[in-house]
């Protein structure tokens, strides 16, 4: 699939399906959207825009192995840009909790084998997906300035202006003969990551960040190679080994600890 195309499907299509639905919402909330139009233009082309088309992009150049351990620098990179731009500190029981579900997610990716790490090999896909985890972290602490809106308006207004930001670049890339191959694997693919990534999962990161601060919510996102193992054996058949157990109960004692208040 062309990476900029599907990063503007994943944002236009459920901006057209939610409109109706986000609309009373948006009305209400207008007076807050217009006196804070700057932070939320920011966050849509930052946390939506860019991030995305990085994230597609860097996929075209590099492997999975490399962006499973790449993303696990996600919650390192918040703690980073809340603690330079806002000044945040954690505790040391913070920083153990990170680097405990850090170290789960390492024995997860490497199968306990340490040469994988040193046998990893880098390129420029790997510096666009490093990038674009310091753009995550910079995002997730801005999130933190976000004025009172219902969801449907916040979601909606990243959803527009990350499809606004987009849609050129996408239309350059169709004209240049890279286009979306009409199967039904194509269709399914966009349906799910226009609901699912787009929609629920941002609307929940950002009300999680809300309620507990980017930096107690970045050591969650270690939960991700835990979700892809459980999912892998559940739908694709794939077998449970010890180092998926280990790594599960270091991501999870982690958590726990980072979480803590």
């Amino acid at each position: 699939m062309p990476p900029i195309g599907i990063s503007t499907a994943r944002w236009l299509l459920p901006a057209i399906v939610l409109w109706p639905f986000a609309r009373p919402h948006l009305e209400r909330d207008w007076p807050r959207i217009k006196s804070h139009w700057r932070l939320l233009l920011f966050l849509g082309v930052t946390g939506g825009a860019i991030f995305t088309v990085g994230q597609y992009v860097g996929l075209q150049y590099t492997t999975a192995l490399n962006v499973s351990v790449l993303n696990s620098l996600t919650p390192i990179f918040i703690v980073a840009c809340g603690a330079l731009i806002f000044h945040h500190r954690l505790k040391p029981l913070q920083y153990i909790g990170i680097a405990t579900s850090l170290c789960g997610v390492l024995t997860i990716v490497t199968k306990l084998e340490q040469r994988t790490l040193f046998d990893l090999t880098f390129n420029r896909g790997d510096i666009i997906i490093v990038a674009n985890m310091a753009l995550m972290g910079v995002y997730s602490s801005y999130l933190r300035r976000l004025p009172a809106l219902h969801w449907l308006s916040f979601i909606f207004v990243l959803e527009l202006v990350s499809a606004l930001c987009t849609l050129p670049f996408a239309l350059w890339e169709h004209v240049s003969g890279i286009v979306f191959q009409p199967t039904w694997l194509t269709l399914f693919a966009v349906l799910y990551v226009a609901i699912f990534p787009s929609v629920i999962a941002y609307a929940a990161w950002t009300r999680g960040v809300e309620l507990i601060g980017s930096n107690h919510a970045g050591p969650f996102l270690h939960l991700i190679p835990l979700y892809s193992a459980l999912f892998a054996s559940v739908f694709l058949g794939e077998q449970l080994m010890v180092y998926h157990a280990v790594g599960f109960a270091l991501i999870l004692t982690g958590v726990w600890l980072a979480a803590r208040k």
